[in-house]
């Protein structure tokens, strides 16, 4: 079975997450979000919703693509996380020339600690390049509309968080 993973904090989850998790669920026969605990970033959701919304949208993607999605929280190293999970595969999504930089790096770090596993790099699509999640939260808090950038469920989240 081949296994993926896709890791990032998904403060909140938005369509360009999404369009990633949609085009990375072609490749493998079971793909694991990695929901990272970053207590440093200090998210506006917690655990438990981030890990909801990634859940109720991924149920979507699972059902269209035929591939097992699942949310899987982790705190430790991502490499460990992809062992912990028997992941072959990381998938990361690259936005801008400067996400490629720093991708770089860590597919580096990556490679020292564990050679076997491989790091995938899917582009954004072009309509999905500008989102962020920061961004988006910051739109949102504003009250600004967000409809473009997330799901329905999600941008409901956002504005009760926010009201």
């Amino acid at each position: 079975m081949r296994i993926g993973l896709y890791p990032g904090t998904f403060d909140p989850i938005t369509l360009g997450h999404i369009d990633i998790i949609r085009r990375a669920a072609i490749l493998v026969d079971r793909l694991v979000i990695g929901v990272a605990i970053n207590r440093d970033k200090g998210p506006l959701f917690t655990l438990e919703e981030r890990v909801a919304m990634i859940e109720t949208e991924c149920a979507i993607l699972s059902e269209q693509t035929g591939t097992e999605i699942v949310a899987h929280p982790f705190e430790n190293l991502l490499i460990d996380c992809a062992h912990d999970v028997g992941a072959q595969l990381i998938v990361r999504g690259l936005r801008a020339v400067t996400d490629f930089e720093y991708e770089f790096q860590m597919v580096g770090m990556n490679r020292a600690l564990d050679s076997s596993v491989e790091t995938v790099f899917l582009m954004a699509d072009a309509n999905h390049q500008a989102i962020a999640s920061k961004l988006v939260k910051e739109i949102a808090r504003l009250g600004g509309d967000v409809s473009k950038f997330v799901t329905p469920a999600v941008r409901a989240r956002l504005l009760e968080k926010f009201s």
